[in-house]
């Protein structure tokens, strides 16, 4: 089985597929409440312990961390503390499933998969959003939803945000997938 990963310090998706590249399990990890790195690897730990008991990983695909800034969205410290981020989920799952983690680069992962993105300006949603519509369509998911408890919206049912982790991990091992299939 491959597990990917979309690993970022509040939200983990995890996407476990099997042999013929389908998936088995795709849910999230919340990690909002532990504040320091350590504690968010103890948390992250416990669960890949629990996925290797139900679980035969053979393959570990991480999304690699954005490695430089964009306008508006990533500091110097951010992008140092998802790198940490990132390094502590590839030693744990190393440490856990006993094979060496890949990263693959988000946008070569979606390319390969056939995920057509364009530009924010161009698209008038998030590359983000764009990935997230073209996975719900091709996967077909129920996604996790919530009810708005106040404001102007509510009673309505709206997916989580998490939603989009799920999607970029499903990604990742879908990715990871495509990859081993040329081996």
């Amino acid at each position: 089985m491959i597990l990917g990963l979309d690993a970022s310090t509040s939200t983990v998706g995890i996407c476990i597929v099997d042999s013929k590249g389908q998936i088995v399990q795709n849910y999230f990890l919340k990690l909002k409440k532990q504040k320091e790195l350590c504690t968010k690897g103890d948390v992250l730990k416990a669960e890949l312990e629990t996925i290797a008991s139900e679980h035969d990983i053979e393959h570990v695909f991480i999304e690699d961390y954005a490695q430089r800034m964009s306008r508006g969205t990533s500091s110097a410290q951010t992008i140092t503390r998802l790198a940490a981020w990132n390094g502590i989920c590839q030693y744990l799952s190393y440490q856990i499933f006993g094979v060496n983690p890949v990263v693959l680069n988000v946008t070569r992962a979606r390319k390969s998969i056939g995920i057509p993105t364009t530009t924010k300006k161009k698209a008038g949603i998030p590359v983000k959003e764009q990935v997230f519509n073209w996975v719900t369509e091709y996967i077909r998911s129920d996604w996790p939803t919530k009810v708005l408890q106040g404001g102007p919206n509510k009673g309505k049912t709206v997916i989580l945000e998490e939603a989009k982790d799920m999607a970029d991990a499903w990604v990742i091992a879908k990715a990871g997938y495509i990859s081993l299939e040329g081996t």
